[in-house]
C-alpha cells in the first residue's frame, strides 16, 4: 500500500494564475497513485477544487482510491479507471500545422497558462490548438518538447504528457465565450515522447450537456504517425469572472 506522500506543485505549472494546470495536477497525482502499486494505470483523476501552487499538499491512499488534501479540504481524488480511454484518430502533421496557424489566443481566459497561454513568457509547452479544417469539433497542433520538460535521458516526464493532453481538449469548444476548467481526466501513456522530436496533439469534442463537455485527446509522433498517449476528459463551465 502506498504511504501518505507530501508534495507541492510549483508556481511555474499554473493554469489559472493562482492554481495548477489541471492536466499537470492530474498527472502528478496519477504518478503518486501508481508508483507504489496502490492503483494500476490507467487511473481517473477528479479535481474538486483549484489545486494551489507552491503549497504543501498530501496524497493519502484509501483502499481503491486516493485523495489529495490541502489542510482539511480534499482538492482531488484518484480512482481506478474503467479501462483505457477511446483512441482518437490522428491528423497529419500538415493539418496540425495549418490548425495551429489559425490559433490566435485572443481572449484566452488564462493567458499565462503553462500549456497554452499566449502570454506565457517562457518555460511552457506553447501549444496552439486550432480548428482542423473539414473536421468538426476537432483541434490540433504540433509540439516539440524542450529539454527542460524531460529527464537527463531526454525522456519527457509523464505529468508533462498529461498536460499536453489537457488543454487542447478545452479548445474543442469556445473557452473565450464560456470558460471551463478540467473536472476529470483519465490518460493512457504507451510511450513517453522525447525532447526535440516533433509530435501532433489532436483533440475532439464528443459530448456537451448543460455545463459540462467531454472530449478526447491524443498524442502522435509527427513523422511516423505512432500513437504515444491518449486521454478522455470532462470539463465544467465556470463563471467568466471566476
Amino acid at each position: 500500500m502506498t504511504a501518505t506522500s507530501t508534495f507541492s506543485i510549483a508556481g511555474a505549472f499554473n493554469g489559472p494564475p493562482t492554481s495548477a494546470n489541471g492536466g499537470y495536477a492530474c498527472g502528478r497525482l496519477a504518478e503518486l497513485a501508481t508508483a507504489g502499486g496502490q492503483l494500476t494505470a490507467p487511473v481517473a483523476v477528479s479535481l474538486h477544487l483549484p489545486v494551489p501552487l507552491d503549497t504543501p499538499l498530501s496524497y493519502q491512499p484509501a483502499g481503491k482510491r486516493g485523495h489529495a488534501w490541502h489542510g482539511e479540504d480534499v482538492v482531488a481524488s484518484v480512482t481506478a479507471g474503467s479501462g483505457p480511454p477511446p483512441v482518437l484518430e490522428p491528423v497529419t502533421a500538415a493539418e496540425a500545422k495549418a490548425a495551429q496557424d489559425s490559433f490566435t489566443g485572443v481572449g484566452h481566459p488564462f493567458p499565462t497558462c503553462f500549456v497554452c497561454g499566449p502570454e506565457r513568457a517562457e518555460g511552457g509547452l506553447a501549444l496552439r490548438p486550432g480548428a482542423v479544417e473539414g473536421k468538426p469539433d476537432t483541434v490540433a497542433c504540433l509540439w516539440t518538447p524542450g529539454p527542460g520538460l524531460a529527464d537527463e535521458q531526454g525522456v519527457v516526464l509523464p505529468e508533462i504528457v498529461w498536460s499536453a493532453l489537457d488543454c487542447p481538449g478545452g479548445w474543442t469548444t469556445d473557452p473565450v465565450r464560456r470558460p471551463r476548467l478540467l473536472g476529470r481526466m483519465s490518460a493512457q501513456i504507451a510511450e513517453l515522447p522525447l525532447a526535440g522530436r516533433e509530435y501532433v496533439v489532436v483533440g475532439r469534442l464528443v459530448h456537451t450537456e448543460e455545463r459540462t463537455t467531454t472530449n478526447l485527446t491524443a498524442l502522435y509522433d509527427a513523422a511516423e504517425g505512432r500513437l504515444l498517449a491518449h486521454a478522455s476528459a470532462l470539463w465544467i463551465a465556470i463563471d467568466a469572472s471566476a
